[in-house]
């Protein structure tokens, strides 16, 4: 099935070039487009993307707001189906990086990444995966170690039982329940226990969080 596409750029020539890269992908299938966060929010619920190219500063309403506002439609229950949210920016800083990480998106590209590497991150972000170029990712990696010395990441998975630290890593990785339990030689009931114990302590909500943590604590590479 094609990834239907839903581009949220201000720059009218930006949304040409993106469509055009787009369209030379058979399996993508571009269904819209905005020039702001409002906008993004308003065809979300009317063309119902799976995945959304947000750039982040925007008129009206910017990239960071609108995928905070999306992502929190679904625990109020407004949806029932919320795309992945792939940031297509100029800005590098990692203050824009986390911004947008933090609020829902799952993947962070610059406007500078090669057509292959962007057509690529929307293939991964719409399978439910993580997409992090590489000196984003560098930015992430930096951060938790800054927050393992202040001792903010290292009191989280210190609460974790060593058998909650192998789910943790094995949902990273994109196991099923039923896979897990049976390289864990537990139940099912046991695996989905775990998990909300996991989710409750890290105060986590979605599996993109989780592999975003899991990256961080370097549980999982990159590549995986």
């Amino acid at each position: 099935m094609p990834i239907n596409v839903l581009i949220v750029d201000d720059h009218a020539v930006v949304r040409a070039g993106i469509r055009m890269l787009l369209e030379s992908d058979p399996d993508m299938n571009i269904v819209g487009e905005g020039e702001n966060g409002a906008e993004a929010i308003r065809l979300m619920e009317e063309l119902k993307p799976d995945v959304i190219l947000m750039d982040v500063t925007m008129p009206v309403m910017d990239g960071v707001e609108a995928t905070r506002r999306i992502k929190a439609m679904r625990q109020e229950g407004k949806t029932d189906k919320i795309p992945a949210i792939l940031s297509l920016t100029i800005h590098e800083g990692a203050d824009y990086f986390f911004q947008m990480l933090q609020a829902g998106a799952s993947g962070y590209v610059p406007k500078r990444a090669a057509p292959e590497d962007l057509l690529h991150a929307i293939h991964v972000i719409a399978e439910g995966n993580v997409f992090l170029e590489p000196t984003v990712a560098k930015d992430l990696v930096a951060d938790y170690l800054t927050r393992v010395q202040d001792g903010s990441e290292r009191d989280s998975y210190d609460g974790l039982t060593e058998r909650e630290r192998e789910v943790l890593t094995l949902i990273a990785e994109d196991e099923t329940n039923q896979g897990i339990a049976n390289l864990l030689n537990i139940s099912v009931k046991t695996v989905e226990r775990h998990r909300e114990n996991i989710m409750g302590k890290l105060n986590l909500h979605t599996r993109t969080e989780l592999v975003k943590y899991a990256i961080r604590k370097g549980l999982i590479s990159l590549e995986d």
